[in-house]
């Protein structure tokens, strides 16, 4: 049960998902430790035991990472050391104190060139560097970590920067926005995300999962309804142009592992949305 849990601690907690989880536990009486890369680098391996044996936490939330696949492509030793080593350097902070590890990981770990929803029994093939830093950060909580859970989802937006708060930005300044068609995803929250992890902290699960938002849309889809919630009048056109991004062209996670536990799935994409939308008063 997550209230069996008394201490935990959130890296990257300025991120999309730290920052929602946080949010979560603030009603809860739980001591929460929020951290960033200022407080603790996730790199650096000494830091990070040092922080879980002075407050022993017996919940590590590892939201600290680097996402950008472009900037992962021209930054590939640093993408590695956040990614991958942070992730292991964890996972050793975690065993030392006998604590749960949460690892948040992402579409990115499969190639793009499925037909149908990539599930927790797909075999992943990651193409981009991004991709396999976080294949190898899972590998090390896997085989490092004494109880872990591996949470991947995809197109996740939040707090901070992302394509929803991109794509309004531009919409004030241009009239007209290409947006690739021929690229399939979930677009899931980071709220959404955090009820996942809450749920299965309270179950007490162990392993991987996926975690999206219900249905299927191309990211020229999710702009006209970003737009349309927003009022906005901004022209969007459709771009063929799938990877241009370095995301896969084919990012559709299957959630089967949460309906065979039986734990409550995501809301719909466009639900998500909505609500996000309302929230920030976009």
């Amino acid at each position: 049960m997550l209230l069996q849990h008394e201490r935990i601690w959130i890296t990257g907690a300025q991120g999309q998902v730290g920052s929602a989880f946080a949010r979560m536990l603030d009603t809860t009486e739980l001591d929460v430790l929020l951290t960033d890369i200022d407080e603790v680098d996730i790199t650096d391996m000494d830091a990070v035991r040092n922080y879980a044996e002075m407050y022993r936490p017996d919940c590590v939330i590892n939201c600290a990472g680097i996402c950008g696949p472009a900037f992962c492509e021209e930054n590939s030793d640093l993408a590695y050391k956040v990614n991958a080593v942070g992730a292991r350097n964890l996972s050793v902070a975690a065993r030392s104190v006998h604590a749960e590890l949460v690892q948040i990981s992402t579409d990115d770990i499969f190639d793009g060139r499925a037909s149908e929803p990539y599930n927790e029994f797909s075999t992943p093939m990651p193409v981009t560097v991004y991709g396999k830093s976080k294949l190898a950060g899972e590998e090390f909580v896997k085989t490092i970590a004494p109880k872990f859970l591996i949470i991947r989802s995809s197109w996740v937006y939040g707090d901070g920067e992302n394509f929803v708060t991109q794509l309004l930005r531009r919409a004030e300044t241009e009239n007209c926005i290409r947006v690739p068609g021929d690229q399939l995803g979930a677009p899931t929250s980071a709220d959404e995300v955090a009820k996942v992890i809450y749920r299965l902290l309270e179950k007490d699960a162990y392993g991987l999962y996926h975690a999206v938002c219900g249905g299927v849309c191309s990211r020229y889809e999710f702009a006209r309804r970003i737009l349309t919630l927003a009022g906005k009048n901004t022209e969007i056109l459709k771009a063929d142009s799938a990877g241009e991004n370095g995301h896969p062209s084919y990012a559709v996670l299957d959630n089967l592992m949460l309906r065979l536990d039986d734990i409550e799935l995501p809301v719909s994409w466009e639900e998500a949305l909505r609500a996000y939308m309302n929230k920030t008063r976009r």
